[in-house]
């Protein structure tokens, strides 16, 4: 399978992820599940500024080469959204939540390719 093919899935995996995340941010919702129950615990500038950027984010992992309009936002959105994994990998291990440090380092790695791999192994140009 080519790179830009598994680009692709990535980019709609990871991007439909993390409006998800972010709109959960939004709306708060009563009883989630253990392992994302660290939610409750915080500040409503956190909720709204990690909402905001991983919505912002995920859509910008898709948008930009799906309409062919700035398709290297696509990369500086993989970027951001990495610096957003940190700030949160650095939270939890304040709080010895190491499991969703895991998925922290395993989103940061997905992101990281997204960004490399649309940077120098298949960027978005008009014909792709």
């Amino acid at each position: 399978m080519s790179h830009h093919r598994v680009l692709w899935i990535l980019q709609w995996v990871m991007g439909l992820y993390f409006v998800g995340v972010g709109v959960t941010h939004f709306v708060l919702p009563e009883g989630l599940p253990e392992m994302i129950s660290w939610m409750y615990d915080l500040s409503d500038t956190q909720h709204v500024l990690a909402g905001s950027a991983e919505i912002l984010g995920g859509l910008a992992l898709i948008l930009p080469g799906l309409t062919k309009m700035a398709p290297a936002l696509t990369i500086w959105a993989a970027l951001g959204l990495i610096v957003v994994m940190v700030a949160a990998a650095v939270w939890h291990a304040g709080r010895e939540e190491y499991t969703n440090i895991g998925l922290n380092v395993f989103n940061i790695a997905l992101l990281g390719y997204i960004a490399y791999g649309r940077a120098r192994l298949a960027p978005i140009t008009s014909e792709t």
